[in-house]
């Protein structure tokens, strides 16, 4: 469990457009860390919470589908 592994999942959801809806429609970081370990991305909401404080950004989503501006390109 690491903070690169949440690096490396902001950043293929920077690429990815599919991933970025199926984790946007995750409403909990609970659920959002069960999905990403279903992927490979192991982390605690720790990390998760850490990546997302260090670069600034926010877990909250908005809009209709759901977004969050927390992907990397």
């Amino acid at each position: 469990m690491s903070k690169k592994n949440v690096e490396e999942l902001l950043i293929a959801g920077g690429s990815n457009e599919a991933m970025r809806l199926k984790y946007d429609a995750v409403k909990t970081k609970e659920d959002f860390i069960t999905l990403a370990a279903a992927d490979g991305y192991e982390f605690t909401i720790e990390n998760l919470e850490d990546v997302l404080r260090e670069s600034g950004d926010s877990f909250e989503s908005f809009g209709n589908p759901a977004k969050r501006m927390i992907w990397w390109s």
